[in-house]
């Protein structure tokens, strides 16, 4: 999509989002095949493509649906969010190993996030909502953690933070909106 004068991001942006997540995925077939140890199997490359593929989509739809550069900002925090927060729990897992049935705790940190999306027909308040009800899960998931035996403070205050983050965006999106229409 060209840049007509309306739109507040600028023409080489998405060329450059999308160059960096080509790179994403040939990072590590190039230290694959550079350093050796660092092993994908066959499965992973398009699990990765797929992953990848769906954010990049998904943030498309919202820069071509949306104008306001708060909306844009707070649903590509999320959508980062939601990708650092499936990568990091499928690839060494944010309890344990990866394969620690307790990780599966935060799928529903996301599942939060993505059914009130759709509750809200991704209007900009109720994107808000979900948003700060995907921090309150994060931070639930945490608790759970911690009374399991695993410290992942760090991990939670961060990923809270992001959620955060993108509900004060959607917020600011919709009072934005609402000045707008007055």
């Amino acid at each position: 999509m060209a840049n007509n004068g309306n739109d507040p991001i600028p023409g080489w942006a998405r060329p450059l989002a999308w160059g960096a997540a080509a790179a994403l995925i040939l990072g590590p077939l190039f230290a694959m095949k550079a350093a050796g140890h660092l092993q994908w199997d066959v499965a992973d490359l398009p699990f990765a493509l797929g992953m990848i593929g769906i954010v990049g989509l998904t943030f498309e739809l919202a820069v071509r649906t949306s104008a306001g550069a708060a909306y844009r900002t707070g649903a590509a925090v999320a959508l980062t969010t939601v990708f650092l927060l499936s990568w990091a729990n499928l690839a060494v897992g944010l309890i344990g190993s990866e394969d620690d049935p307790l990780n599966r705790i935060y799928s529903g940190v996301i599942a939060v996030a993505l059914v009130g999306s759709l509750l809200s027909g991704f209007r900009a308040r109720g994107m808000a909502r979900a948003m700060a009800a995907a921090a309150v899960a994060q931070l639930a998931a945490g608790g759970v953690a911690l009374v399991a035996g695993a410290f992942t403070g760090p991990l939670t205050i961060f990923f809270t933070a992001l959620w955060l983050c993108s509900a004060w965006l959607f917020r600011k999106a919709a009072r934005t909106r609402k000045l707008a229409a007055v």
